[in-house]
């Protein structure tokens, strides 16, 4: 939401730059930025931002800085919503995130140079929602569709299931796939039967039932923290 108080975490100054300079004309204060984690953290601490931005991999060795950070911040200020960027589909360490809580989101770097992308990210994050990037939601329905109870949904309900992990509401599904409210709650209702997943309110716990569902039977994963 415009005026809240962001934080941006990028080493890439250009990509940083670039990033303030859009939320900044969206109407958003940027009250901070960082090029490492360790400014990431000092930053934080003395603006406690609404929303910080943060770049997975961070010097000094460009792995898990910005993840580490990333996970400090929610320990420390649950308030602040993070939303984390990364230029390869981490699938691991994005369902680790995104199982921490609301106003949390993922985000592949292809998608911030579109800055229609990055505002709706942002937007939802701000007013207490989920983000998944559509990238990271079609890795993860390729690993389980061989899977018998996945392999039974039909092409109409993976549609909507791939937008429900992505955090859309059911206005959101309607809209992108042209089709009424109601039929994407009936189409909801048999997706949450056929994987016998409880039928819950919020897009929070919709996104986070399906991801349970998706990250379910993997191997085992391997934080690094």
């Amino acid at each position: 939401m415009a005026g809240e108080r962001l934080v941006v975490a990028e080493d890439d100054v250009l990509v940083r730059e670039g990033i303030a300079s859009v939320l900044e004309d969206a109407g958003y204060a940027v009250v901070g930025k960082a090029s490492d984690a360790a400014e990431l953290r000092r930053v934080v601490q003395e603006t406690v931002p609404d929303l910080a931005v943060i770049d997975i991999r961070m010097p000094p060795t460009h792995t898990w800085e910005g993840l580490d950070a990333a996970r400090e911040i929610r320990a420390e200020h649950p308030e602040v919503g993070i939303l984390l960027l990364s230029a390869h589909v981490e699938i691991d360490t994005a369902i680790d995130l995104l199982e921490s809580g609301d106003r949390i989101g993922y985000l592949l770097k292809s998608r911030v140079t579109k800055a229609e992308d990055l505002m709706e990210a942002v937007e939802r994050i701000a007013g207490g929602g989920t983000v998944v990037d559509p990238g990271l939601v079609r890795e993860l329905l390729g690993i389980r569709r061989r899977t018998d109870r996945l392999s039974g949904l039909t092409p109409r309900e993976r549609d909507v299931l791939s937008l429900m992990a992505e955090g859309r509401s059911n206005k959101g599904i309607a809209d992108k796939l042209w089709i009424s409210e109601g039929a994407v709650e009936k189409h909801i209702h048999h997706i949450l039967a056929k994987l016998d997943l409880p039928d819950q309110s919020g897009d929070h716990r919709r996104v986070l039932a399906v991801l349970t569902f998706l990250d379910d039977g993997k191997s085992p994963r391997s934080h690094a923290r």
